[in-house]
């Protein structure tokens, strides 16, 4: 019996970069479509139907920020940045508008995998543990949604995935390898700057005030504790 093929979309005008992309991943056995703009792209993403799509930000018809936006009115399929703008405010407009990662060029190819297969497990892993909550703050792992005060709060699969690992370990203080390890995977462990972008992401989601947590306290020089 034949393994599926996961489907991936490249929106990418470098071609060099193209070239690159399709061998390598094809040599992962993933299948590819790939498109030089944002109005092709967007076409391919209804009709390839992919399982991941893999964006570049500078685009020959507009920033791939747009992109994003538009995609996430209709659709949660993983996206991954892959750009080589590499300013913290870049990946924070980034991951706000819906991205699962980004990724800074130049890359390793390596690590490209890595980030994808992460991404393809976060998104279709089943959950198994029961229904949780602490004060205002509720997982219901079914529906996989977070609710604050009783309203479904908009997380990314990666944004979800870390909030149910703290959740999960309340009280606990937990270290940036730790964390990184459990939610990204392995070989992400010094990868400390993602971390922190995604911590402060969801902290605007759950916490009154983002600037004086309460829910997801910093452990100077070790990592983060939930509650």
């Amino acid at each position: 019996m034949s393994i599926p093929r996961y489907k991936i979309l490249v929106i990418e005008d470098d071609k060099q970069i193209q070239k690159l992309l399709e061998v390598s991943l094809e040599e992962h056995q993933f299948l590819l479509k790939i498109c030089g703009n944002q109005k092709e792209g967007m076409a391919q993403a209804i009709t390839f139907n992919p399982d991941l799509i893999l964006l570049d930000l500078g685009l020959p018809d507009g920033d791939g920020k747009v992109f994003l936006q538009k995609i996430r009115e209709f659709s949660e399929v993983p996206i991954i940045v892959v750009s080589a703008r590499n300013a913290e405010q870049e990946i924070v407009d980034s991951l706000n508008l819906g991205a699962d990662d980004y990724l800074v060029k130049p890359f390793f190819v390596g690590e490209l995998i890595a980030r994808i297969n992460s991404a393809l497990r976060h998104f279709a892993k089943k959950e198994t543990i029961p229904q949780m909550k602490m004060e205002n703050l509720e997982l219901d792992v079914e529906k996989r949604e977070f609710r604050l005060d009783g309203i479904p709060l908009h997380l990314t699969p990666l944004e979800f995935s870390l909030l149910k690992f703290l959740m999960q370990n309340a009280g606990k203080a937990l270290t940036h390898a730790q964390i990184l390890k459990n939610v990204w995977g392995v070989g992400y462990q010094n990868d400390t700057k993602i971390l922190r972008v995604f911590v402060n992401q969801v902290r605007k989601k759950i916490e009154t005030d983002p600037n004086r947590p309460k829910i997801l306290i910093t452990i100077s020089g070790v990592g983060y504790r939930f509650g």
